[in-house]
């Protein structure tokens, strides 16, 4: 019997990328997927390849910056699943400037998206999770919350603010048996990463001690395992998937 049997995983940003190998990676344990995004079609491409892999999959469309719509999407997940057992809190997006030219639209977009996106996943999620006694609640921060990076002060507050944000609700939620970890991302192959020039990707690779970006799927494989048994006894932790850049 696959590990997720019997589960059912909610995921945002779950149309591709890192969010599109996480739903296909917990699929593959065994999970039935529900996925969020704004974007339809790629959406609807994930769902094909789930129900491929013999698999249920409810495509959602909503705004993770939106409590209501959030709090609706928990809902429909629960009608036509029956539990919510797992949230992955992978939506984000990134607006890069130097912080003299970043404008107020560009900080207030990435901090709703990427922050305040993972607390309304959280509220939405906590109340199902904490009546059954039993949730994994995995939020997709990044390296560059806990190091900067130069033209991302908005990118790394916001996933700064996951960090703390994921310890505060092992402490909350430890005491109904819901676990809530972090992986932290360093740079992986994505839509993100795509547009580097060879000499940014160059010097990257010099800052990596593997000497490469990392691949979502393997990404996806550290987020089966906090999602699955062999991490019950983990909560509040952040995992680096990072190649060794931060040690």
């Amino acid at each position: 019997m696959s590990c997720l049997s019997g589960k059912t995983a909610l995921i945002t940003g779950a149309s591709r990328g890192i969010g599109r190998a996480i739903a296909l990676r917990l699929a593959l344990d065994g999970a039935d997927i529900a996925g969020i995004d704004v974007q339809e079609e790629l959406l609807g491409e994930t769902g094909a390849l789930i129900e491929q892999k013999g698999r249920r999959f409810a495509p959602i469309m909503a705004d993770v910056t939106d409590l209501e719509q959030m709090q609706q999407a928990v809902a429909t997940v629960e009608d036509a699943f029956g539990s919510l057992d797992i949230l992955v809190n992978n939506a984000g997006i990134t607006r890069d400037a130097l912080l003299i030219r970043m404008d107020a639209a560009a900080w207030n977009q990435v901090l709703a998206v990427n922050l305040t996106g993972v607390f309304n996943g959280i509220k939405a999620a906590a109340r199902a999770m904490m009546r059954q006694r039993s949730g994994r609640i995995i939020n997709v921060a990044s390296i560059v919350g806990m190091i900067g990076n130069a033209g991302q002060a908005n990118y790394a507050a916001s996933k700064g603010g996951v960090i703390a944000l994921t310890k505060t609700m092992a402490r909350e939620m430890a005491s109904r048996n819901v676990n809530v970890n972090a992986v932290a991302p360093g740079f992986i192959e994505t839509a993100m990463t795509e547009q580097l020039s060879d000499k940014a990707r160059q010097a990257l690779f010099a800052r990596i001690p593997l000497g490469r970006l990392g691949q979502p799927q393997e990404v996806a494989d550290v987020v089966a395992f906090l999602a699955g048994p062999d991490s019950r006894y983990l909560t509040g932790q952040v995992i680096r998937v990072d190649g060794g850049m931060v040690m």
